[in-house]
């Protein structure tokens, strides 16, 4: 979903420093803003040449004081694994330039190319969706960087922790107890650390919906080295909250019959699973919002806490 108003035009200093990275002859003859992002502004970016042809990219600031602070760490970190993606068949942007400590523009910002696709946040076709997502997650966590990426962060503690209204105290005193234990020991990959349905662009042709073809997988600020049961725990989370606990559940199991290998021990698999599930309580109404406004609208704060405690549930079921 896009919007073309006043609201969309590039800060002077950004667009400056935007002019100065394209190429001879081009010039900026279109901003949108794009829709969907927590913690940044997202523009596109409509390049024109002197020959008529023109060209799409993305412009990502951070503006919001508090993410401001942590900008410089994450738009390191999306520099180097746009860098490091180029190649490799994982389709992800190319990085075009990036001004973390906000040198030149007015914020914190990323320019990249424009990838084609859309995001699918429908019930319908998911049961084909799921296995591509898992192969597309597999296949990032097959990389084996020269240089690994800083360590996961996970913030969430006990006592960060949101229990639902109406929520099985039980269930989630025993979650919660979960999460007090160190982490389990783990063999590091390279993780996306924010890869579920919302960052990635499926290509569904209308005479073909059974046969989704992924086209791009984008922000990538949080890209780490860590667990890859925590990416999968990440995506069966959002796919849990918006299509229901047994999809939460499913995912992890698409990933495995992928060829993806999960933590060998079920008490330790269920450790990131529940963590991640927990991690969610703290920003259910900024995502129920979200998913609203592209389209969900039956996705209320309540009915997404609703599918969290259930989740949450099934998961401490698991568990025993």
């Amino acid at each position: 979903m896009t919007e073309h108003d006043e609201a969309a035009a590039v800060r002077p200093l950004t667009l400056a420093w935007v002019s100065r990275h394209l190429e001879v002859g081009e010039r900026i003859v279109k901003t949108e803003v794009l829709h969907g992002g927590i913690t940044a502004e997202i523009r596109r970016l409509t390049v024109g040449a002197r020959d008529g042809s023109t060209r799409d990219l993305v412009l990502r600031s951070f503006v919001d004081p508090f993410y401001v602070e942590r900008a410089e760490d994450g738009l390191d970190r999306e520099a180097g694994a746009l860098t490091l993606l180029k190649g490799t068949g994982v389709p992800a942007p190319g990085l075009v330039a990036v001004d973390p400590t906000a040198a030149h523009c007015e914020y914190p910002s990323l320019l990249m190319t424009h990838l084609a696709g859309r995001t699918v946040l429908d019930d319908e076709g998911l049961e084909t969706r799921v296995p591509v997502l898992a192969r597309q997650l597999v296949a990032i966590h097959a990389l084996r960087p020269a240089e690994r990426h800083g360590e996961y962060v996970a913030l969430t503690t006990a006592d960060t922790v949101v229990t639902p209204k109406g929520a099985d105290a039980a269930a989630w005193a025993a979650a919660i107890d979960v999460i007090r234990q160190p982490a389990p020991p783990y063999e590091g990959r390279f993780l996306h650390r924010d890869f579920q349905p919302g960052n990635v662009l499926f290509d569904v042709p209308p005479s073909s919906p059974a046969d989704p073809r992924i086209t791009g997988v984008v922000d990538w600020a949080a890209a780490s080295w860590g667990p890859a049961d925590l990416d999968v725990a990440h995506c069966s989370t959002n796919l849990a909250l918006l299509h229901g606990p047994e999809w939460g559940l499913r995912f992890a199991e698409a990933y495995e019959e992928a060829g993806g290998v999960l933590a060998a021990a079920t008490s330790e698999r269920l450790y990131w699973q529940v963590r991640d599930g927990l991690a969610s309580s703290e920003e259910v109404q900024v995502v129920a919002r979200l998913w609203r406004e592209a389209g969900r609208t039956e996705l209320t704060t309540r009915a997404v806490e609703e599918r969290l405690d259930a989740y949450i549930t099934a998961l401490m079921d698991a568990l025993g």
